[in-house]
């Protein structure tokens, strides 16, 4: 595996009105087309970690976890990444929420969870964005792979909802598909938004994004910004505190 980290000043910039700025307008999958898609992608989602493992190397890292006593998950998959945490970098006593709009990766994460007992919890959403937390209710939110796959309105409410649910000084941890660095990651970037055009459910919604863009300095400071090309896919990992 060839994996080159590529990363990014952060770069100050002027504070306009709104909390969080929209992303390039692009098609999305609908709640239910999601739902429908990644319910038949299941048994491939793993298979995905052969890019995304670096990734989230990365994430992991910058995200302090063995500090975090809280985390909740938008978008949790397979529960892969939930395992390792648990397992390995959260600190006895830390307490996870995954939640999921597939029915088929929310029963695949109970099963993986299920040795963590009570400290693990999954749950299925219609896709609607509002979290089931009260307010400050986390110390981290992760969302690895999910905000270039929802539409622009959703991304702000998401990052809303982040916003909302973390404890002043909490980090949001968040990684997707970013724009490419290298020659060959720029080549596939170029074919994944073509197929994108012609058709989102061609790339299961996702699209290359700038997650920088959508991050306000009002609301959060950038710890750390960088992008991993792994197998020429370049993964824009952000990890942001809430101001």
């Amino acid at each position: 595996m060839r994996v080159r980290p590529h990363v990014e000043a952060n770069i100050a910039r002027a504070d306009p009105q709104p909390r969080h700025r929209a992303p390039a307008a692009a098609r999305a999958l609908t709640h239910a087309q999601a739902r429908a898609f990644y319910d038949r992608f299941v048994w491939l989602q793993d298979w995905q970690q052969r890019y995304e493992s670096p990734a989230l190397e990365v994430l992991v890292r910058e995200g302090a976890f063995g500090e975090a006593h809280s985390i909740v998950e938008l978008g949790c998959g397979t529960g892969r990444l939930a395992e390792r945490l648990l397992a390995r970098e959260l600190p006895d006593d830390a307490e996870y929420l995954g939640i999921d709009v597939s029915a088929r990766m929310v029963e695949r994460t109970r099963r993986r969870l299920a040795r963590f007992g009570g400290r693990a919890s999954v749950r299925m959403t219609d896709g609607c964005l509002q979290l089931p937390a009260a307010d400050r209710a986390f110390e981290r939110l992760i969302a690895a792979y999910v905000l270039d796959l929802l539409s622009e309105s959703d991304v702000g409410l998401a990052l809303d909802e982040a916003h909302r649910v973390l404890v002043p000084g909490g980090r949001l941890c968040i990684a997707s598909l970013g724009e490419g660095t290298t020659p060959s990651s720029r080549m596939l970037c170029r074919a994944w938004k073509a197929l994108y055009r012609a058709s989102p459910f061609l790339v299961g919604g996702c699209r290359p994004t700038e997650l920088r863009a959508v991050l306000l300095p009002s609301t959060w400071e950038i710890l750390h910004a960088e992008t991993v090309v792994a197998y020429s896919v370049p993964t824009q990992v952000v990890v942001a505190r809430r101001a």
